[in-house]
């Protein structure tokens, strides 16, 4: 698990290869990524980065599996809001910057002890409920 604060004016491109540090294998996101100098930088690392492409750009052949798993994103996000509104990480009235950052560790601590994380599986099994 890895996480990285920045403010709300940096751009969402800047922590990506810093938070793919120590991954190999791939990773899906939206078209914001889309970046030529990024995608270098992640396949030398070894990580292979895969967005739907924009209108104006060529059609390029990728693997049915990609296509797939690129569908499966809006599940993932899903999954993301369930995580901050159950430990509760998402607060804009923090009276001080010690107590949004105890909110904060405290939350994905919280998502790390927790037994039984929801999937993609557990989405599909209960209707996006889980326990």
């Amino acid at each position: 698990m890895n996480f990285q604060l920045t403010t709300g004016k940096t751009n969402d491109r800047l922590p990506v290869e810093n938070l793919c540090k120590h991954l190999m294998g791939k990773m899906f996101a939206d078209k914001g990524y889309i970046s030529k100098d990024l995608f270098e930088k992640l396949i030398e690392k070894g990580v292979e980065l895969i967005t739907q492409i924009r209108k104006n750009m060529k059609n390029a052949f990728m693997p049915l599996w990609d296509k797939l798993m690129l569908r499966k994103r809006s599940i993932i996000e899903t999954i993301i809001d369930h995580l901050k509104n159950i430990s509760q990480i998402e607060h804009s009235r923090h009276r001080s910057i010690p107590n949004f950052l105890v909110n904060l560790i405290a939350g994905i601590t919280a998502y790390a002890l927790k037994e039984k994380k929801p999937s993609i599986t557990n989405m599909y099994m209960t209707g996006s409920q889980y326990v």
